[in-house]
């Protein structure tokens, strides 16, 4: 059966509000909720960015079935792996095991901030390769020390480590990386619905590992007013279109304000529905089981409007996307 997921964005809502969305979440019946993890939003209109580790350890607190998730960290640059590791295994025991530590190779705007510079794309690769084995060796509990080409760990134990540790998404984007990270992770993360994605990383499992979720995400911008919903969508999310190529090496806010400049509301409305139409969405987001993703996250797009879409048309969408996706 599929599992439907609803998405924190860090980037459009502040603290609290994410904790109380959360809450709202898992009453609506969401099967899970996934936080991004920035340091700035995409689009200055977006306006926040609270530290996503504080907000899922007030949400662990705050909910009792809400499978929780990071979408994505980058364990490589503006935190040691080190450090992941710790507050991973924290949150797991927080949460009563209901954690899974998404990781990725990251993003400058978010990365370039603690002044390491952005690295290119084969060596941030690399670096996310041994940073999964620190955090696996991290989460033994046992003592570790670490002389990498990129890390070092110095007679480091995580104290209050979960047994078994925490369960690991990484994110790919192609056939190399599915046949790099699939042996280290539990689970495959992606943002595209490619039957191509979900087909390799599984077949580049190491045996006896069983079958990995695939973890999807997919916007949306529910409103009664269509003509509101396209202009929140273009106002938010104008960005979205530029793909992982562009948003992964833009620095600021500035930058993505430039690059999504000539991005019209029809464009945007192109890709992400937008307005009452239930069954709409759903045909959208079937395009991600129907490749085989066995979890969606769907991402309502702006924190206006947001209790209105948790109150209005979240359990009947839920209703549509079981029936439509079983």
């Amino acid at each position: 059966m599929t599992r439907f997921g609803y998405t924190l964005m860090t980037e459009q809502s502040g603290p609290r509000e994410l904790v109380e969305y959360a809450v709202a979440a898992q009453e609506r019946g969401f099967d899970f909720a996934v936080s991004s993890d920035h340091y700035s939003p995409w689009l200055t209109e977006q306006g926040h960015a609270p530290y996503a580790w504080t907000v899922l350890g007030a949400v662990a607190q705050a909910t009792t079935r809400l499978e929780l998730m990071t979408y994505v960290t980058c364990p490589t640059t503006r935190y040691h792996p080190a450090v992941v590791a710790q507050k991973a295994a924290t949150l797991q025991l927080l949460s009563e095991g209901r954690f899974v530590l998404g990781l990725g190779s990251g993003e400058n705007l978010n990365e370039h901030v603690v002044g390491e510079g952005w690295p290119m794309v084969d060596v941030r690769q690399d670096m996310l390769e041994e940073a999964l084995h620190i955090i696996r060796e991290l989460h033994t509990g046992e003592l570790v020390t670490w002389e990498g080409s990129y890390f070092r760990v110095d007679s480091a134990r995580v104290w209050d480590c979960p047994d078994g540790g925490v369960p690991i998404g990484v994110a790919v984007s192609g056939g190399k990386s599915c046949e790099r990270f699939a042996p280290l992770a539990d689970h495959l993360i992606a943002v595209e619905p490619d039957p191509s994605l979900v087909q390799q990383f599984s077949a580049a499992r190491s045996s006896g590992h069983g079958a990995p979720r695939a973890i999807g995400q997919i916007p949306i911008c529910w409103d009664p007013d269509a003509d509101r919903a396209k202009e929140r969508a273009h106002q938010q999310f104008r960005w979205f279109g530029g793909g992982w190529g562009v948003n992964a090496d833009l620095p600021t806010p500035a930058g993505f304000a430039a690059a999504s400049q000539f991005v019209s509301p029809d464009q945007v409305a192109q890709s992400i529905p937008c307005g009452p139409d239930l069954d709409a969405i759903v045909r959208t987001v079937s395009a991600y089981w129907e490749a085989g993703f066995t979890d969606i996250a769907l991402v309502q797009v702006g924190d206006e409007g947001q209790q209105q879409f948790l109150d209005q048309a979240a359990e009947p969408l839920l209703e549509k996307l079981r029936a439509a996706s079983s």
